[in-house]
């Protein structure tokens, strides 16, 4: 059989733990027998993050603005624990959290849907998109740990030497303090991705943030976002018979649950963290949830949007069989290999992705999954399988789908 050619490689960052086993499996059985695959590779694991001093995690996130696509598995964000664990320098930053600073942008996360698994909240009907925010807010913040009494001031110097001050707190005692921030740009660019977004789904954005309690840095959010709509973008969604509208986040979420689903919703940086975990959650698992940061600029990053299953990880070590779902992670890959063959005019490389997409869930549905699956599915007769063996069940529906 002839291997698909890619023109232009891919970025490829590799993650931690059980994952990163899953990442190689998912190149040897599904993707190196039908793809000539053509990658710039980054080692994106803790260990050699700390070697580097990080650099690694900087430099993909240049490569991925270079070649306009990457593909990342998931990977450690270090606790004290993990300090000590890895012996680690120091207590590294979220590394999606540094390639989402340098590349800006939205992460759009969204469930992957099949038969057999029903989402909790029984009305949801059609796929709940997360729009989150990828810049700035609590994952660029400034932190320090107050030790007595004192006071905490917020202060600006302006470039022309004005300067202004506002009182935090007047401690007492012990406590703590947070500084955060954004950019209208980046704001804005948040804005555009999410219409954008919607006019090519043809689904309604909802935005929520708490205005009602910070009024000037959440409703700088809702200004620049009802800006942006009504100058740019108000018509074109009449045309397309969709809607805007804008909530409080404690009103979204009621609505959310109560709703059928098929929309956007957009939300912050931390909002959208926290948010795209329930919604994966309440549709099945973290592990059946695609994820994909769009650049203003137009760079995609693709990536698994669960952790690194470390108590499989520790199993597998001690030689133990594992069966964790691979889904998240498999369409990480189909993600990146189909915007790869439409920028790059290889419909071939898209279909290729599609087919793989395909046969994943046509496993599933045929009653054959991993047993974390197995826990959530209403299929009758399932037979559960090991990781590996889930992915060579999905290479045998593959063949039978591919030309």
């Amino acid at each position: 059989m002839t291997k698909i050619q890619m023109n232009v490689p891919l970025v490829e960052m590799d993650g931690d733990e059980m994952t990163r086993i899953i990442w190689d499996y998912i190149k040897e059985i599904l993707l190196y027998p039908y793809i000539e695959l053509k990658t710039e590779y980054y080692d994106l694991g803790l260990q050699k993050r700390d070697e580097t001093d990080d650099q690694i995690t900087v430099d993909a996130a240049l490569a991925t603005k270079k070649y306009g696509v990457a593909v990342k598995c998931a990977t450690i964000t270090p606790n004290a624990q993990r300090v000590e664990e890895y012996n680690l320098k120091q207590m590294w930053k979220s590394p999606n959290g540094t390639i989402r600073a340098l590349l800006d942008g939205t992460v759009f996360r969204a469930p992957v849907l099949v038969e057999g698994i029903k989402p909790l909240v029984t009305t949801w009907k059609k796929p709940i998109t997360i729009a989150r925010h990828a810049y700035g807010d609590i994952y660029k913040n400034v932190e320090y740990r107050v030790g007595g009494p004192g006071k905490a001031e917020l202060v600006f110097s302006g470039e022309h030497g004005e300067e202004s001050r506002q009182t935090i707190c007047n401690f007492e005692g012990k406590g703590i303090l947070m500084g955060m921030h954004n950019l209208d740009s980046s704001i804005e660019s948040f804005a555009r991705a999410c219409f954008n977004y919607a006019l090519d789904v043809k689904q309604d954005v909802w935005f929520a943030t708490k205005d009602t309690v910070s009024k000037q840095y959440d409703h700088t959010f809702k200004d620049i976002f009802q800006e942006v709509y009504d100058k740019e973008y108000k018509e074109r969604f009449a045309a397309a018979q969709l809607e805007y509208f804008y909530t409080l986040i404690d009103d979204a979420v009621a609505r959310v649950i109560r709703s059928e689903g098929g929309y956007i919703w957009a939300c912050k940086n931390y909002d959208g963290d926290v948010m795209s975990d329930m919604v994966a959650t309440a549709f099945g698992s973290l592990a059946m949830m695609t994820s994909v940061l769009v650049s203003p600029e137009g760079n995609f990053e693709y990536e698994a949007a669960h952790g690194t299953v470390t108590r499989h990880y520790y199993q597998h070590l001690k030689g133990e069989e594992t069966s964790t779902n691979p889904i998240a992670t498999i369409f990480a890959w189909t993600g990146a290999l189909k915007k790869r063959g439409e920028l790059d005019g290889l419909p071939d490389l898209a279909d290729f992705a599609a087919q793989l997409e395909e046969a994943s869930l046509k496993t599933i549905e045929a009653g054959i999954m991993t047993k974390d699956l197995a826990l959530i599915s209403e299929l009758p007769n399932i037979k559960t399988v090991n990781t590996k063996d889930f992915l060579e069940e999905i290479k045998k529906t593959l063949d039978t789908l591919r030309p």
